[in-house]
């Protein structure tokens, strides 16, 4: 049977042959674990989003959201697949079990996420949502705040979201307005609007706990100035009850362009005056509190991407498998052959490759920052705890920009390779493309991370963060260099390698020059040289262990498998690697044409 939204041999490869994520289980953190256990829960986690969640999504697709009299009601189908989802207990698969989460290693958190955002990112969404709202409260609440609240998120019986934009202050946060009054007995009475809030309002739980930045009245303006506070849609008792409706209502819902089944809601804070909030954390650390959920989001984001990107992969080569059309090209004048599938077709087979490249480099890089937030954890060494959150920290935007880019890209190259039917809502492709252009905008747009990546994480520990990245890299490289046949690719790799660190150099001696709005106009270029590069990495890394397999004389079954990464690789680093060289040249350039062309010049 033909598989869906993901490739389930690809995963183990990544889990088990590249990343080795079994070993784990010899840390005391992991020890109740073992590979039987972990295949056994993505094995269920696949059954489960195929049966009862992918059905939901062209459906939920349809069907969108309505709000009535301040409710949002999801699509019906939402319902039992949501109720499903909770009563298996798969909406917190990392935490603590004392939390209501299973304790997993963050890598098989998001293999088994691959299915279940995969099969419809909405219905998870719903789901998953309060998991950032619950890392924050675990993070920094007191006591109470977390008796309260961090189960109930953690276990979906509460939703959550997060309250950060404004109509004027939206990637600039800083310049919001909502406020904040201290009441007498400790609470804050929160009055502002905010929109875009994803979840703000549904009917799957009994109750939405909102994250909200907000300054507390004659505190300083700008981020500094800004609190962060837990506001219940229903206010919770000191026992944990449920009190009286908290004045947080939805006032409207925006009709977008894809993720119908999202909720999207405009927010009004005690227009009754009567919402009331719990300061988290100390006051005017707000900003630094979210970034713990951001910070999160954004590899989530760009997680999502990665997953609308594999469904539409696997929907293309199966359909270019099945769709008879046209003769082989060999066969092209006798009008007697018989037609054949389009995968038979050269320009098919090239739009599949490069699916398949960005998708299985996209996978591998994914998870490879996953193990970083895992070995940070488990770690014993200071140093080498700082070596993986450096890491960590480094590729956070990079996950999130590319991934949301080339996964897009993906989307897109699908609907070419189904034609005609690609673009008609009987076929999956065209909500793909719908959905996963959010990913662009989510969490800061792919400028805003470029900026972060290039202002903040480029310079981390003096550079040197940076250079722990292009160490790693180097690993695989000499890795390539020491088996058969791989030394060519890994000549072509270690040249970009080499001229990424060039660029970076120039790039980051730019933005503390009098010419920086130049270099930041080429901030997103930058983060794309250093996605293809890593892409370039991992297809490499991923080659070297297949060739090894097969020296080796690998089974009969996983031949065509290794022998599809060796040309994988091969594919990437010959024909997409040379146009990154070409963007890492007009980077060295730096023309300054987009920061110089007047207003009036733009036309309009």
């Amino acid at each position: 049977m033909a598989q869906v939204i993901a490739d389930r041999r690809d995963l183990d490869f990544v889990l088990y042959e590249q990343l080795k994520v079994d070993e784990m289980t010899k840390f005391d953190k992991f020890k109740d674990f073992n590979k039987k256990t972990f295949d056994m829960i993505i094995t269920e986690a696949r059954n489960f989003a195929v049966k009862e969640v992918l059905p939901t999504c062209a459906e939920g697709d349809k069907q969108g959201v309505v709000l009535e009299d301040g409710q949002v009601k999801v699509p019906q189908c939402f319902h039992r697949a949501f109720k499903l989802l909770v009563e298996g207990e798969w909406t917190s698969l990392m935490e603590d079990p004392e939390w209501g989460g299973q304790g997993l290693p963050v890598c098989i958190s998001q293999a088994v996420g691959e299915y279940l955002y995969g099969a419809n990112w909405a219905v998870m969404n719903y789901g998953s949502m309060g998991h950032g709202t619950g890392k924050m409260i675990e993070i920094f609440g007191t006591p109470k705040q977390k008796e309260l609240f961090i189960k109930k998120l953690y276990t979906a019986q509460w939703g959550g979201t997060m309250l950060l934009t404004e109509s004027e202050a939206g990637s600039d946060v800083g310049a919001l307005t909502t406020m904040a009054v201290k009441n007498s007995d400790g609470t804050y009475s929160i009055t502002g609007d905010k929109i875009f809030i994803t979840n703000g309002e549904h009917d799957l739980t009994e109750n939405i706990i909102h994250p909200v930045l907000a300054r507390i009245e004659g505190d300083p303006p700008g981020t500094r100035g800004i609190s962060i506070f837990i506001v219940p849609k229903i206010w919770v008792n000191e026992d944990g009850s449920l009190g009286q409706p908290n004045d947080v209502v939805c006032t409207g819902i925006e009709e977008k362009m894809g993720i119908h089944g999202s909720a999207t809601c405009s927010m009004a804070l005690g227009g009754k005056g009567q919402c009331k909030g719990l300061l988290l954390g100390e006051q005017c650390r707000g900003m630094k509190i979210m970034f713990y959920m951001m910070n999160e989001a954004r590899l989530g984001v760009g997680f999502q991407a990665f997953n609308y990107a594999s469904t539409a992969y696997l929907y293309a080569v199966n359909y270019a498998k099945e769709r008879l059309q046209g003769r082989d090209l060999s066969q092209a004048k006798d009008h007697s052959a018989p037609p054949v599938p389009i995968i038979q077709h050269p320009d098919v087979r090239r739009m599949l490759l490069e699916m398949k490249a960005y998708v299985e480099g996209m996978r591998s890089f994914v998870y490879f920052v996953g193990q970083c937030l895992d070995l940070e954890i488990l770690s014993v060494d200071e140093g080498q705890r700082a070596y993986y959150k450096g890491l960590a920290d480094l590729l956070t935007p990079l996950v999130k920009g590319y991934c949301a880019q080339r996964g897009f890209d993906v989307c897109v190259q699908a609907v070419q390779v189904y034609g005609g039917y690609g673009y008609i809502q009987e076929y999956p492709v065209e909500q793909l493309v719908r959905d996963c252009k959010i990913t662009s905008i989510y969490e800061g747009t792919d400028g805003i991370q470029a900026m972060d990546l290039l202002g903040r994480k480029l310079g981390m520990d003096k550079g040197q963060v940076f250079m722990n990245f292009l160490v790693e890299i180097q690993k695989s490289i000499s890795l390539a260099r020491d088996t058969g046949g791989m030394e060519k690719l890994a000549v072509e790799v270690e040249k970009a390698v080499s001229r990424l660190g060039e660029i970076a150099l120039h790039i980051g001696k730019s933005a503390m020059s009098p010419e920086f709005k130049t270099a930041f106009a080429f901030a997103f270029p930058f983060l794309e040289v250093m996605g293809d590069v890593s892409v370039a990495w991992m297809l490499l890394w991923r080659a070297v262990l297949a060739k090894q397999k097969l020296d080796a004389g690998a089974r009969k079954k996983d031949i065509d498998f290794y022998e599809g990464q060796l040309k994988t690789a091969e594919f990437f680093i010959q024909t997409k690697l040379p146009i990154t060289f070409g963007k890492m040249d007009s980077i060295l350039k730096s023309n300054a044409a987009a920061v110089e062309i007047s207003a009036a010049g733009f036309g309009g």
